[in-house]
């Protein structure tokens, strides 16, 4: 049961492994087909609303799909609550979800399920900088990523030139800039893991000068989906 997630606390809650980091904040649509997954659906729905939570953490080896798809997981992930059901008559759903607190998995739990349990400690979303420091990285990083979004527009990604402004909150600010950067799932996966804002700040600092120097090297880029925009997030 996902319960009121005090820091430090630890509970068993059900996880879902997917190819992609699911940060604080954003917007998880589903299509849930696995009888296992329906399963987890169906077990969600029976519980109160606010307990309607699963850990989604990315998957370091292996795939989604099939019962041995999974042979390691990264450390840290985020609780996702349901927030909306379509049910399909064949017993597919779509599910609507959003980022909500971190966590660190301390090990899996065989809790009789087809699914995936395990136990699970939360995070702190700490500020980690000094009086007005972490409001000054995030000006920095809004204004590097302007830049780098700019620069992607000019060889091809449309989308980033339609993604709005990027809010004032530095917390929200640093991990918009996680799932709006075109990164590999390590690199997104090391911002997650970022113990403090300030931290996830100065390594995308890092990020964007390395993606921008690199893209004004290339001559052209297939157009990618930077179609995440702020009103994604909570």
């Amino acid at each position: 049961m996902v319960g009121t997630r005090q820091v430090g606390d630890r509970a068993v809650i059900p996880v879902f492994p997917l190819g992609t980091v699911l940060v604080p904040g954003l917007v998880l649509p589903l299509h849930i087909f696995e009888p296992r997954y329906r399963q987890l659906v169906h077990d969600l729905l029976a519980l109160p609303e606010g307990d309607r939570g699963f850990g989604v953490i990315a998957i370091r080896e292996g795939r989604e799909v099939g019962d041995d798809g999974v042979t390691a997981l990264y450390e840290v992930g985020t609780l996702a609550l349901l927030r909306d059901v379509e049910p399909y008559a064949d017993g597919r759903y779509d599910l609507i979800s959003n980022g909500d607190a971190r966590f660190r998995l301390i090990s899996r739990v065989d809790v009789g399920t087809p699914y995936l349990s395990a136990e699970v400690e939360w995070l702190a979303e700490e500020d980690g900088g000094s009086t007005g420091e972490t409001e000054v990285l995030g000006s920095a990083v809004a204004r590097r990523f302007d830049t780098y979004r700019g620069l992607l527009a000019e060889v091809g990604a449309v989308e980033a030139a339609q993604m709005a402004m990027l809010p004032d909150d530095p917390a929200v600010v640093s991990y918009l800039v996680a799932v709006a950067m075109v990164l590999d799932l390590h690199d997104r996966q090391r911002l997650l893991e970022c113990v403090s804002t300030a931290d996830r700040l100065r390594a995308e600092i890092v990020l964007l000068n390395r993606e921008s120097t690199l893209v004004k090297e290339l001559p052209s880029l297939p157009a990618v989906d930077l179609a995440r925009t702020p009103s994604g997030m909570n």
